[in-house]
């Protein structure tokens, strides 16, 4: 029964014009906010259900916009989706997510489902190895896309992410500030941008400080606290003996300083630890995680706000638009000490 309530019927019940009530349901700021509540109660009242459908023929916009990334299981991303979320609310847009875990054919299927639904725009953290081919589809198509904490070379799509060769730059220099010369890199892969900028941020800090760049000192692969918790066996029998840690992000570390802690050392005393992205977690981890805030929230809602400029005809310029990360101190970092 609900569907079949016409926006004529609320019209007739408030004495006013369909033209008001279809307006009203769509937030338009030509009608006034309390006559918008009243009719929205009254749409409610009356079990009436908006036909998305309906109105994407009218306005050639579906409202809805879809957002595809690594994994929503690791909190950074889930940072970026709550600020997506946010920003999308304002504007009545809704969205779809997918996870592609850097399956290609897994993205592609989620763009292609997306164009049949007459999808309004997507926000995408692209897969490794993601073809410029699958951006034009969309972009040919009339749904634009806008990349967040990744970027493909090929591509001049607007991009938001962290600088992260400078945010990785800022956890090695305050290392080296500490007195640690023999500091390894725990996470991460080079076949993401993401991976490069952070592994060059890394050598680039060691360079400067006139330290031998050692490739044994880099154990790359883990993105996730097992990932980081096995790598504490790899990184304590090193025959090098680090004494400190960059780790790709928090939750990396956070599995490295549980790993050190299995071994009977003491992390932020004995070996000094820093993450990145500046999770909630990192805060009330033991120790406290030093670590890099990463602008994960601004990130979600620039790229957001970005594609809703394009669905209205202006929008910034293409190309890579960085925010800038800070260094957070807390207590899984020391000065160093000859073990």
């Amino acid at each position: 029964m609900a569907q079949k309530i016409k926006l004529s019927t609320i019209a007739e019940t408030l004495g006013i014009s369909t033209a008001t009530v279809s307006l009203a349901l769509r937030d338009s700021p030509l009608v006034a906010a309390n006559t918008r509540e009243k009719i929205k109660d009254q749409a409610r009242a009356l079990g009436y259900i908006y036909n998305r459908r309906a109105a994407s023929l009218r306005t050639s916009r579906s409202g809805i916009i879809g957002v595809v990334v690594h994994d929503i299981m690791n909190p950074f991303y889930g940072e970026i989706l709550k600020a997506i979320e946010s920003e999308l609310d304002r504007s009545r847009h809704t969205f779809i997510l997918s996870n592609h875990y850097d399956s290609v054919e897994k993205q592609r299927t989620f763009v292609e489902t997306l164009l049949q639904l007459g999808g309004d725009g997507v926000i995408m953290s692209p897969a490794i190895g993601t073809p410029p081919e699958d951006f034009e589809l969309a972009e040919e198509n009339g749904m634009p896309a806008i990349l967040v904490a990744r970027q493909i070379d090929a591509l001049d799509l607007p991009t938001y992410r962290g600088d992260d060769s400078y945010g990785i730059s800022l956890a090695t220099n305050h290392l080296i500030s500490l007195g640690h010369r023999t500091i390894a890199m725990i996470g991460g892969t080079d076949q993401t941008s993401t991976g490069r900028d952070r592994y060059q941020g890394y050598v680039n800090a060691l360079r400067k400080a006139g330290i031998e760049v050692d490739p044994n000192l880099r154990i790359p692969g883990a993105r996730s606290k097992q990932g980081g918790f096995e790598a504490a066996v790899h990184f304590l029998s090193l025959p090098q003996k680090p004494t400190a840690a960059v780790c790709w992000n928090d939750l990396v570390a956070i599995g490295l300083m549980n790993g050190i802690s299995r071994a009977g050392l003491v992390p932020g005393r004995d070996i000094s630890v820093t993450g990145y992205d500046d999770l909630e977690e990192a805060a009330i981890a033991t120790p406290a995680l030093t670590t890099v805030w990463n602008g994960q929230a601004e990130v979600g809602r620039l790229a957001a706000r970005a594609l809703l400029d394009r669905l209205a005809g202006s929008h910034e310029p293409d190309g890579i638009h960085l925010i800038k990360p800070e260094m957070r101190i807390r207590q899984s970092t020391a000065p160093y000490k000859a073990r």
